[in-house]
């Protein structure tokens, strides 16, 4: 999965960043304690040291952030002209999706108790737009195995654009405290091919 590969990579190269400056940072604290230890208290400016040193973290920083944005431009795409749309909404303790571009406005819903859990059914190969609201409080649509996650809010709309490359089920679950039952806030997301989609789209029940 494209966007599994790049959160890899970032998380990756962010991780590294932070071990080396850490390490630096440590090896300072080191010997400055050793000196101090030693008795040599003894203080110098070095002006031409310090403007490298925080010249250094500078170019770090405007790096990592520039390529993080870079790479969250790449993992979501703006979504074309005629998008799937599929309206997410969260409550008090479930989930709804809805279908605006099926013939029948298809939803599919349920009450998260035992095995009653509403599945998201996307096709693959073709990009998704996610319309997220939240009927009552704020949830989170998080989808650990495929690296998403979007806040839902009441009374404004989340986009979450996806496109997903290959066939599979995954299971998904609400990321932020909503109450009582917030640990059953699970689903799934299903990826099928899209000639089966369009199929279920018009009507039928084999994918889900």
């Amino acid at each position: 999965m494209r966007q599994r590969h790049v959160f890899g990579t970032v998380f990756t190269l962010e991780a590294l960043v932070a071990g080396c400056v850490f390490v630096v940072v440590l090896a300072v604290l080191a010997r400055a304690l050793v000196r101090r230890r030693a008795g040599d208290a003894e203080r110098s400016e070095r002006p031409r040291l310090e403007a490298c040193y925080v010249g250094a973290l500078a170019a770090f920083a405007v790096f990592l952030v520039a390529w993080t944005a870079w790479q969250n431009h790449v993992e979501h795409p703006a979504a074309g002209p005629k998008p799937l749309r599929v309206d997410v909404t969260g409550f008090q303790w479930c989930w709804t999706f809805r279908y605006p571009q099926s013939p029948d406005h298809r939803r599919v819903s349920g009450t998260c108790k035992g095995e009653d859990m509403p599945t998201l059914v996307v096709p693959t190969g073709r990009t998704v737009q996610l319309r997220l609201t939240s009927r009552d409080v704020i949830h989170s649509l998080w989808i650990p195995g495929l690296r998403y996650k979007t806040d839902a809010f009441p009374h404004h709309v989340n986009t979450l654009t996806l496109t997903l490359d290959r066939a599979g089920r995954w299971r998904g679950r609400c990321a932020e405290f909503c109450g009582q039952r917030h640990w059953t806030m699970d689903f799934w997301i299903k990826a099928v091919p899209a000639r089966e989609y369009d199929l279920w789209a018009q009507g039928g029940t084999a994918a889900a």
